[in-house]
């Protein structure tokens, strides 16, 4: 189907009006959102936050879209199948919005154009894959260098668990505490500190579908959908400065299959006694496993 209208901003994000001010619009299509990642949520965060009319992106991913992608990727069809992530998730946003100001970074991100890569960027939304533990590194700590606010929305089976880290609070480093780590650890670390609540854990029908040293843990497109719902709110209010952000070591957690929402506090991170134990028993879960 073909058709001979033009694009125009106001109408196509006029449906936005109420929740947000033609004032409050117009902030939105000058800001620039970096998004490391373009698979499970990442690319699904670009489209959500495309929508809401925000003007410019600095995307990044080196993958390319496979079939195991399907269940949850914005991008992963049989049409993209082999082709670059940045690629595909960039025409798709521009089909949304022809507008848009978008770079994209088809190595990833690394140590050499993390700079380059946050360049006058407002905020940036993480979706890097799970275990991508150096490029996190690599990002939070220049956000840090930068001042620039961070969003992180986990999809943890059918929920999402929300870690916002601002300019001058509690950083990413500090409240996962992995320096010196083995991966595994890493790994153990990471889902503790964005899952405090841990709501997920009570309707795992196949613990064997996860493995930390395989790198594979399991995914539905529930969890990766409100997630984006998720992060796209919080960034509005960031960018917009309106409204509450609880920011780390506060979290939210809501979990859709239970129909139950948790706020998580963790003064010190994953050095908390609490987290301590959770880590405790994840270890022992993980060795019985494996026994």
């Amino acid at each position: 189907m073909t058709t001979d209208r033009q694009f125009d901003y106001a109408e196509a994000f006029s449906r936005n009006s109420g929740w947000v001010t033609a004032a409050e619009q117009a902030s939105l299509r000058g800001k620039r959102i970096a998004i490391a990642g373009m698979g499970g949520v990442g690319g699904i965060h670009l489209l959500t936050l495309a929508r809401l009319g925000v003007g410019a992106f600095s995307i990044a991913d080196f993958d390319t879209f496979d079939i195991a992608n399907f269940n949850r990727q914005a991008g992963a069809t049989m049409s993209t199948l082999g082709r670059p992530k940045t690629t595909v998730m960039t025409e798709m946003a521009r089909d949304i919005n022809p507008e848009l100001d978008i770079r994209a970074f088809a190595d990833g991100v690394t140590a050499a154009n993390v700079d380059t890569f946050l360049e006058g960027a407002d905020l940036y939304v993480d979706g890097l894959d799970f275990f991508a533990f150096d490029a996190r590194d690599i990002v939070f700590s220049a956000l840090v260098k930068q001042g620039i606010p961070a969003v992180i929305v986990a999809p943890l089976g059918m929920g999402a668990s929300l870690l916002n880290f601002m300019p001058g609070g509690m950083t990413f480093a500090d409240y996962f505490d992995w320096e010196g780590c083995t991966p595994e650890d890493k790994a153990l670390r990471f889902l503790i500190g964005l899952s405090p609540a841990l709501l997920q854990r009570t309707y795992l029908m196949d613990a064997s579908a996860t493995d930390m040293q395989a790198e594979r843990v399991p995914s539905t497109p529930v969890g990766s959908e409100l997630a984006a719902g998720v992060a796209t709110t919080e960034a509005l209010k960031i960018l917009l400065g309106r409204g509450k952000v609880i920011a780390a070591p506060r979290g939210v957690h809501y979990d859709a299959y239970r129909n139950k929402l948790v706020r998580t506090w963790r003064p010190g991170g994953n050095r908390n006694p609490i987290q301590r134990l959770a880590l405790a028993f994840a270890r022992r879960t993980l060795d019985k496993g494996r026994g």
